[in-house]
Formats: structure tokens, C-alpha cells, sequence
């Protein structure tokens, strides 16, 4: 009797054994969960800047240029709003062009429109805060964009500053750089090209606004409340697509990306600059790397390329919106983006060490306890801007 009880058990595993998703339906799943993912960050940028837009607050938000620290920090407020460096330097280089800020405030503003654009990368990994072996990588590949930025404007600033103040024309070395190199360059007016994840992912984005619209009384309102459904899609959409990068998927995509590409550091540099070029958003680009560097399927040291590749990637807008509005201090203001990015890449890739160092150092922290995750956004993005605030207005009064 035993024999037959042996033969039946294969056939009882067999039965109760769940089928294999086949690997080209969940790459349908993964398709469907990024255009998602797309999509929400189009609807958040849509909803907090028509609340800008209605409340003034972009423009109001450079108000005091005069203090180069206040320009940056309003950079890095409305690039946050906005979800959009490129939409950022963009801004930055019409106004510029139309005489509304003046070229000092711009180059300082640039630097805080590299920082707002990192802002999201945190946010995203906050999606996987509860898988802990997933958020210290997401968290962990969200800090090595930022700490790219931040470092390179805690070496740029100063000495821009310090440079600009020991010179008779009060401008810095950036700006001298740059302004010189506009004096080289004769480029054709062209028109600044529309964004295609913008045009796919516009259905949903008028589908939020329109439900927004129903139920709020202000465009203001609904503005904030377009953001907040937003979020909440991203979230989601996050959710569902790190859940089905694990498995077969994951292992389709781990192949691609560690043997294409992300094979060297440079094809990781030339992949970021290109994908931020076609999307004219190194926001979309760079939080996209957050999950997959979480799920495994990105290796960590071959991000840090990526993000100096993105960023330079969407200094692409800003020479286009320069080209289209042809003044020489427009031209100036987005070779200062060009130049911020390539000196930053020249400093921080030979020490790429440092910034490595760091983001494990400090993602294994947040990986055992998420309150380090949100006490570096309270210290990025409040304390720190305080007291930089508070140190710049004693030394220019």
C-alpha cells in the first residue's frame, strides 16, 4: 500500500503547484505599472504647478535673489513643486532672457534646481520603506543622486560666490566660463520640443484634472488635491511594480541590465544623458532606477554614472530654451547648467568613492530604522536651509 501512495504524491504536487506566469505577460504587467508610474509624476508636476501657477508662487518664490542662497533654495522649492528640473532652468532662462531676474540670482538658482530634482528619488524609495531589504537599496541609490548634487554645490557654491565678490564685474568663475563660451557659440532659434511621456501619459493626467475639477471648488484646490490623488497612483503603481520585478522578470531584466545596459560606466553615462534627453526630465530618469536598484536588477555601482549622465541630460532643455530666446545672458545661464554638471562629474566620478561610501553608510541606517530616511529630508530640506539662510543674510547685510 505503500507504493501506491508513493506514485500519487508527485501527481498531488503537480496539481497543487502554481502555474509560472509567463515572462512575457509580466513584462505586459511591468509595461503597464511604468506608464502608471509615469503617469503620476506627470499628475503631481500638473497639480502642484497649477497651485503654483494660481498662487503666484513660482515667481514669488525668487523674489529675493539678491541672496544667492535664498536663489538656490527657491530653485529647490520649485523644482520640487513642479517634479521638473528641466521645467526649472527652463524658467530660469526665459526669465533671464526677458530681464525679470537678473544673472547673478540665475546661476545660483540653476545649483537649486539640481538639488529639488532629487527630492523625488527619496520620496519614491519611500515606497519600499516595508521591505527593508529593498528600501536600504532603493534608499540607498535615491541618496547617490542626491549626494552627487549636494556635494558638487557645497564645492560650486562658495567658490562662485567668493569669486563673484573678488571680481570687479561681481561674477564668479562659473559664470565667467560660461559667459565666454556663449560668446563662441551662434546657434539657430528652435522651438523647445515637447516631452513624448508627456503626450502617452497626457489621457490620465486630463482624467485627474477633470475629476479634480468636479470636486473642488478653487483651481487651487484643485491643484493640491490633483497632487495628492497623484501621489497616491504612484504609490500604488510602485507597489505593484517592485512586487512583479521579483521572480521571472527580474531575472529577464537582471541579464539585460548588468550585461547592456549597464555593462560600463561610461555606457551607464551614456544611457542616462540620452534617456533624459528623450523624456526632457532627469526627475522621471533617475526615480525610475530607484525601484530597480531595490529589486536587484540594477548594480549599485554603475548608478552614480547614470545619475552624472541624467544630469547633464536635461541641461538639454535649458540650451534649447536659450536658443529660442537669443540673448546673451540666456545662453550664459544654461552653459552655467552645462558647465555645474561637467565639473561636478570631472570632481565627483575620480572620487566616486566618497559618495558610495556615504549612501551605504547611511541606507544601511535607514534600512534598520526608516527614521533616518526622514530625519535627512527634515535636515536636506529644512535645518540646513535655515541656517544657510540665516548665515548668507548676516554676511550680505
Amino acid at each position: 500500500m505503500s507504493q501506491p501512495q508513493r506514485q500519487a504524491s508527485p501527481a498531488l504536487t503537480r496539481n497543487f503547484k502554481s502555474p509560472e506566469v509567463p515572462a512575457w505577460l509580466r513584462g505586459v504587467y511591468a509595461g503597464l505599472c511604468l506608464y502608471l508610474f509615469l503617469a503620476a509624476l506627470n499628475v503631481i508636476g500638473s497639480g502642484l504647478g497649477l497651485f503654483g501657477q494660481e498662487s503666484d508662487f513660482l515667481l514669488r518664490a525668487f523674489a529675493y535673489g539678491e541672496n544667492p542662497f535664498i536663489a538656490l533654495l527657491g530653485a529647490v522649492v520649485v523644482t520640487a513643486i513642479v517634479q521638473s528640473s528641466s521645467f526649472t532652468t527652463a524658467l530660469i532662462v526665459t526669465l533671464v532672457a526677458t530681464g525679470e531676474m537678473t544673472l547673478g540670482t540665475a546661476v545660483f538658482a540653476i545649483m537649486g534646481a539640481n538639488i529639488g530634482t532629487s527630492v523625488t528619488a527619496v520620496l519614491v524609495a519611500l515606497a519600499n520603506i516595508r521591505i527593508r531589504s529593498n528600501f536600504r537599496k532603493s534608499f540607498t541609490a535615491a541618496l547617490l543622486h542626491d549626494l552627487f548634487n549636494l556635494m558638487t554645490v557645497a564645492v560650486l557654491f562658495p567658490l562662485e560666490w567668493i569669486t563673484g565678490a573678488l571680481n570687479e564685474t561681481g561674477r564668479g568663475v562659473l559664470t565667467r566660463s560660461a559667459a565666454w563660451m556663449a560668446d563662441l557659440i551662434g546657434l539657430e532659434e528652435v522651438a523647445r520640443p515637447s516631452s513624448p511621456v508627456r503626450v502617452i501619459t497626457a489621457p490620465i493626467v486630463d482624467s485627474f484634472n477633470w475629476v479634480a475639477a468636479l470636486v473642488t471648488p478653487t483651481d487651487m484646490v484643485q491643484g493640491l488635491v490633483m497632487a495628492m490623488m497623484g501621489l497616491v497612483l504612484m504609490f500604488i503603481a510602485l507597489v505593484f511594480m517592485v512586487k512583479n520585478l521579483r521572480g521571472a522578470l527580474l531575472r529577464h531584466m537582471d541579464g539585460l541590465f548588468r550585461s547592456y545596459f549597464f555593462r560600463t560606466d561610461v555606457r551607464a553615462y551614456g544611457i542616462g544623458a540620452v534617456s533624459t534627453v528623450m523624456v526632457q526630465s532627469s526627475t522621471i530618469t533617475t526615480s525610475l532606477m530607484v525601484p530597480l536598484a531595490g529589486a536587484g536588477a540594477v548594480r549599485m555601482r554603475r548608478l552614480l554614472p547614470f545619475m552624472m549622465g541624467s544630469n547633464l541630460g536635461t541641461t538639454f532643455t535649458s540650451v534649447l530654451a536659450a536658443t529660442a530666446n537669443p540673448v546673451a545672458a540666456a545662453m550664459t545661464v544654461a552653459l552655467v547648467h552645462v558647465l555645474f554638471n561637467l565639473v561636478g562629474t570631472a570632481i565627483w566620478y575620480p572620487l566616486r568613492f566618497i559618495p558610495y561610501r556615504i549612501a551605504s553608510w547611511y541606507g544601511a541606517l535607514a534600512g534598520r530604522s526608516p527614521r533616518y530616511a526622514f530625519a535627512f529630508l527634515f535636515l536636506i530640506f529644512l535645518v540646513i536651509p535655515i541656517i544657510g539662510i540665516a548665515v548668507t543674510e548676516l554676511i550680505v547685510a
